[in-house]
């Protein structure tokens, strides 16, 4: 038998655990051309939470995903392979060969990684900064839900980039410190803790060249206003936005943009897959001597799968939320 993880009603507002089942089902069989995998470790990520309104109901949520092929009846799928592929929500998957990527099992390189600073969860951050922000070295970066997956990958990526100073912005005191102490920032600022627009003026010591947005509302608004001019704004995701029932009101100051001549760009990363060997080219040396690092929380059984989803919606995360199965 094998455990599925169904969405059975659409959320209104902040999601609750009712709005899924566990479900056991007999292990699916693999026909010809396809294989039958068994997963590892299961991504928990923001954009879930917007697929929570559009994925069909009584049918496994999906997610990035790591297994390892257990029968095959495929070209090119051999027994024991590892393969990262979207069929998450599950313990076993069918999948073909076009629905996966074999993965190299590299001294140095945590499996996990695939799911983190080598996956969606880097990619994010590297086009980020190199193709929509366009880093410069010398620059200062200021990013938010810093102590988040893509964040922290942000903050520790502008690094290694060239960033003279990065500025990471996030809800606790405690993930403030992480920041500083495991992840290489320069400056973290606690937005619970008073006005956000003059601690991040203050951190950034004569303004910002590149916002890394993953928040959206007040935080975009402080950003327009501490930007330098010609700045750039890499606008990734809006996770304050994610549970809310009304829209949000825009930020007051988008007019700045204009005086400032500043550059606002959204972006998916379903465009920039073909970074993907220049991504690895990247994080791979720096992962082996240190100068990257592998931030995650990892929780432990697919049972645990809704309470992990529910907790990093809530910020109960540093870096990658991961189900290890």
């Amino acid at each position: 038998m094998s455990l599925v993880v169904h969405q059975v009603t659409r959320p209104l507002g902040t999601p609750t655990f009712d709005q899924f089942a566990y479900l056991e089902v007999p292990t699916p069989v693999p026909g010809t051309g396809e294989a039958l995998v068994e997963n590892l470790y299961l991504s928990v990520d923001p954009y879930m939470r917007e697929a929570m309104n559009e994925d069909e109901l009584g049918t496994p949520m999906e997610g990035r995903s790591i297994g390892r092929v257990v029968r095959s009846a495929a070209s090119g799928l051999d027994v024991d392979h590892l393969v990262f592929h979207r069929q998450g929500w599950r313990s076993h998957a069918i999948v073909t060969p076009s629905d996966v990527r074999v993965l190299p099992e590299l001294p140095g390189v945590p499996l996990t990684a695939y799911l983190g600073v080598l996956g969606g969860t880097g990619l994010s951050a590297y086009a980020g900064l190199t193709q929509v922000a366009r880093l410069q070295p010398g620059e200062t970066v200021f990013v938010s839900a810093a102590a988040g997956a893509v964040g922290g990958a942000v903050g520790q990526f502008a690094r290694q980039l060239g960033a003279e100073r990065v500025i990471g912005s996030t809800g606790t005191a405690a993930k403030a410190a992480h920041l500083l102490t495991n992840l290489g920032f320069d400056a973290a600022v606690d937005y619970t803790a008073g006005d956000l627009t003059a601690q991040l003026a203050a951190a950034a010591l004569g303004g910002v060249d590149v916002y890394f947005d993953n928040v959206g509302g007040s935080h975009l608004e402080a950003a327009i206003d501490v930007l330098r001019d010609h700045g750039r704004i890499a606008w990734c995701g809006a996770v304050a936005q994610y549970n809310a029932l009304t829209a949000p009101a825009a930020p007051r100051n988008l007019f700045t943009i204009v005086a400032k001549q500043l550059r606002l760009e959204g972006f998916l990363v379903r465009d920039y897959q073909h970074l993907q060997p220049e991504l690895e080219k990247f994080v791979v040396p720096r992962l082996r001597d240190g100068r990257i690092v592998v931030d995650e929380t990892v929780v432990d059984g697919l049972t645990n799968m809704v309470d992990a989803f529910l907790s990093m919606l809530s910020g109960g995360n540093t870096g990658k939320m991961l189900i290890r199965l």
